[in-house]
């Protein structure tokens, strides 16, 4: 028989994965969770299936997020979750082998960068690459990264925050902070609770990150009920929450990401910051996503800062461009070794 090659496309985040394949686009958007059988030692359920189960578990099944902080946390149900992803777009009996290229932070080891392409190669995969997550970010937001100009990528995932200043196709200088959209939701859980003695789960400071977060005051205060267990009574109940109290949780994490976009800078040659000064700084990744983040960036950094379209998608775009041209990519970005 013989096999016919494709290629997928795997931004491999903390708390979302997403697929792509050239021609198709997206052919998967879901959370990097996975539901284990404690007594079978099994996997029965991965993504948006086992993310229903977060926080509903019986004692013998137990969901897991296989990638913290951006790096592998368990070896074993990060290759399951890959072979679940890989699984979507070549099924089992077609005649398909895939070329996968998997997204990896810039600050990952070489330990960790092996853990992931051994992991796609048993997981399915004919042979698999990884390249930086600011590379692919900044391809995916339209960043020309291939002129002698400077450019700053700010991608903030699940887990990680990449920072990275991009010349001439390569990375100048960056930093890989472990502080993203987890970091926060634990801080609205962390801060409920020793305000509110308000016991609230993973979803619900998501839910609560999504519709009244800001990085900034809003002119306007705005007030959302919460459901959760009073830690007072150990019963159920509802809560008020305010815009105000979700941007005072999240001021120590938000001030972390702009000490790391300073530390950036301070790394950038004097030519490439004059560059950065014109044209500014862009926002991607899910974390981009909370409110008045961009303003908060320009305000405390005094340099301009832009949201890219659709900014989750920025990496997952950007694997489109290197897989579309993989002969060329080969040669610079890439490592299946």
């Amino acid at each position: 028989m013989s096999f016919f090659t494709t290629k997928i496309g795997i931004d491999l985040g903390t708390a979302n994965t997403l697929v792509f394949v050239p021609g198709k686009g997206i052919v998967a958007n879901e959370p990097s969770v996975v539901a284990i059988s404690i007594v079978e030692n099994s996997v029965i359920a991965v993504g948006n299936e086992a993310k229903e189960m977060l926080g509903r578990t019986p004692d013998q099944i137990m969901t897991s997020r296989p990638l913290r902080d951006g790096a592998i946390a368990d070896y074993r149900i990060t290759e399951a979750m890959l072979r679940y992803f890989i699984g979507k777009v070549v099924k089992k009996y077609q005649p398909f082998r895939a070329e996968v290229l998997v997204s990896i932070p810039a600050g990952i080891t070489s330990t960790e960068r092996r853990a992931v392409i051994d992991a796609a190669i048993k997981a399915g995969a004919k042979r698999a690459y990884v390249v930086k997550e600011p590379i692919l970010a900044a391809l995916g937001a339209n960043i020309p990264i291939h002129g002698p100009q400077g450019n700053m990528i700010i991608d903030i995932g699940g887990g990680t925050t990449e920072i990275a200043i991009l010349s001439l196709g390569g990375i100048v200088a960056a930093t890989s902070a472990r502080v993203g959209g987890d970091r926060f939701d634990q801080a609205i859980i962390d801060y409920i609770k020793r305000n509110h003695s308000f016991a609230i789960g993973e979803r619900t400071a998501e839910e609560i990150k999504k519709k009244i977060g800001s990085a900034i005051l809003f002119a306007k205060e705005e007030i959302m009920e919460v459901r959760g267990r009073d830690l007072t009574g150990g019963l159920p109940r509802t809560i008020k929450i305010t815009s105000t109290e979700v941007t005072e949780a999240l001021q120590d994490e938000l001030r972390e990401v702009i000490n790391a976009i300073r530390k950036v800078l301070q790394e950038t040659p004097p030519e490439l910051a004059a560059d950065i000064m014109d044209k500014g700084m862009i926002l991607s990744g899910g974390g981009a996503l909370l409110r008045n983040l961009d303003r908060l960036i320009t305000k405390t950094i005094g340099v301009p800062c832009f949201i890219a379209e659709d900014p989750q998608l920025c990496v997952a775009r950007g694997t489109s461009m290197v897989l579309e041209h993989l002969d060329v990519y080969k040669r610079s970005l890439l490592v299946d070794k």
